[in-house]
């Protein structure tokens, strides 16, 4: 074979494995790499194994499709730096009463960061996910977008990518529908009922975020109050790592109306509970920014912002504020601004980048 050459992230997932197919098909050389982020898989006894102990990745299922295809397929141990920067990251966040968002770290820091790398050391062209996105020409560069089927796109996730990585990444599922994914692992004779969707947050996916922070952050249980929105103590929590705004359940406080969080407190370990009227914001601040559109360095811009994969983008004013910031005021008040998560700017489908909320 004569084509350009790819390297191709394979989590044994059914858009990982059609991203596979549908390279071999336009004619690629595919070499496809498991990044082992987490501990071993080991499918004999997965059953039997706590949710701290399964790994995220399914080896046994990227190496059969990549045989099914005729590709060259291996292993690469990414644990330490996977350890450094999203899990370490992960429960600082929480341990100073943030709601960091994983994905969008191990995106950045580990899967599209450590396949550039080896790609570059092996003199290959091109690096290619099964993410839901697209990269597309604007204006003369590479612009990320959206992809097609709203419901799975995943740009969100993406959004802390270098600019300079764009022109070297490949999406081949992101301007299909989930359906037709699905149909074309079926008709390539993959095993469609193994190939599970991929789990967002590997490492919490048998369990819950309280329970892993305990495990692995057991200083997270420090006892404090929680207040009332004008300050009166109203019962006590068991450590601020373990709530977030929006919160409601699992707050153990007995009221006459329904308590949701606020805000978290870190330097006095308090958890604010009120109303879930108040929890409406028309506005944040936006720190930590990567951006692919410098117009919202000298704004105002008008775009949509998204805080949460999960919720629509919303209609807002982008403008700069002091230190390197920017200043989001919504059209409409948000629901549960969380400082920690990440706000991404739309212009349509194309991404003009984001940043972390800070307040």
């Amino acid at each position: 074979m004569t084509g350009p050459t790819v390297l191709l992230g394979m989590s044994g997932g059914v858009d990982s494995s059609v991203a596979a197919a549908l390279l071999v098909e336009q004619g690629y050389r595919v070499q496809g790499v498991t990044l082992q982020v987490w501990e071993h898989e080991d499918e004999s006894v997965a059953a039997s194994k706590r949710w701290q102990e399964r790994g995220c990745c399914k080896v046994g299922l990227a190496r059969f499709v990549a045989q099914r295809l005729g590709i060259a397929h291996e292993v690469v141990d990414t644990r330490d730096v996977f350890r450094a920067g999203v899990i370490d990251d992960f429960l600082a966040g929480y341990l100073a009463g943030t709601t960091p968002n994983p994905c969008v770290r191990c995106n950045e820091r580990v899967k599209l960061r450590s396949l550039l790398h080896l790609a570059g050391e092996r003199g290959m062209d091109f690096v290619a996910t099964g993410h839901y996105a697209r990269v597309v020409g604007h204006q003369g560069r590479q612009s990320l977008h959206r992809a097609c089927d709203s419901r799975k796109d995943q740009s969100y996730f993406l959004y802390r990518l270098n600019p300079t990585w764009l022109p070297k990444l490949l999406f081949p599922v992101g301007a299909m529908q989930k359906a037709e994914v699905w149909r074309r692992a079926e008709s390539l004779g993959l095993p469609a009922d193994e190939l599970k969707e991929s789990q967002e947050i590997c490492f919490v996916s048998h369990g819950d975020y309280r329970t892993f922070i305990e495990t692995e952050a057991p200083q997270s249980r420090q006892p404090g109050n929680f207040v009332d929105p004008d300050g009166n103590v109203i019962g006590q929590h068991e450590g601020i790592a373990y709530y977030t705004p929006g919160q409601r359940r699992g707050l153990g406080v007995a009221a006459g109306r329904r308590l949701y969080v606020q805000h978290v407190e870190a330097v006095t370990q308090t958890v604010v509970l009120g109303p879930e009227e108040n929890l409406f914001r028309s506005g944040c601040l936006v720190g930590e920014l990567n951006l692919f559109d410098e117009r919202l360095r000298s704004g105002p811009v008008e775009t949509q912002v998204k805080v949460r994969y999960a919720t629509p983008a919303a209609p807002a004013t982008v403008s700069p504020d002091q230190d390197g910031t920017l200043r989001v005021g919504f059209a409409a008040p948000q629901r549960a601004l969380s400082p920690g998560q990440s706000a991404v700017f739309y212009d349509g489908d194309r991404v003009l980048g984001g940043g972390i909320i800070m307040q």
